[in-house]
């Protein structure tokens, strides 16, 4: 299986990726994919605990950006309140994204994740840009066939992390946390 597929890490949701475990692994910075990553699709503006999480890693020295797929209107109104370094339109499985957020960062890439929910989009620019993928489950499963196929391709690629890690991911998948 090629190794753009398989995420470094999984877990069940962003709020496992806390500040002291970013730390552990010497992350300075994350870089985020917002739709079904940090929020569900229907909403428009991060919520309290979203807000507070955000400044968690801020108080924390961890930088944080968001990169989507989703077009500058929908990220321009989920960002106004938290003002990241934000790529929209960003066309991954294409790298140049992430790229322009570890240019804007200005470290070592060693020290950059990305976040993010999907396999074919997410981890592969991740691994194209030269930074670890960590995966969340998806926060909402869209019911589109487009969707529903792809989550049928992800999941050899998720037994195959399995067997690497050993750890449950989601409902009968296995995770690090």
């Amino acid at each position: 299986m090629h190794k753009n597929l398989i995420p470094d890490r999984m877990y069940k949701n962003i709020y496992k990726i806390t500040p002291e475990r970013l730390a552990k692994y010497g992350k300075k910075a994350v870089i985020f994919d917002i739709d079904n990553t940090v929020a569900p699709y229907e909403i428009k503006v991060p919520t309290v605990k979203m807000k507070q999480y955000f400044e968690a890693l801020k108080e924390n020295g961890i930088e944080a950006a968001f990169v989507s797929n989703n077009n500058s209107e929908r990220t321009e109104i989920f960002n106004a309140e938290l003002q990241l370094f934000c790529i929209p339109d960003a066309g991954k499985p294409s790298p140049s994204g992430i790229l322009l957020c570890i240019e804007h960062f200005g470290i070592e890439k060693e020290k950059i994740i990305l976040v993010g929910d999907q396999i074919f989009t997410d981890c592969i620019a991740a691994h194209r840009a030269g930074i670890e993928c960590w995966l969340v489950k998806p926060i909402k499963d869209k019911e589109t066939w487009f969707f529903r196929l792809k989550r049928r391709f992800e999941k050899p690629i998720i037994r195959e992390y399995n067997k690497r890690r050993g750890k449950r991911f989601g409902k009968g998948r296995k995770t690090q946390e």
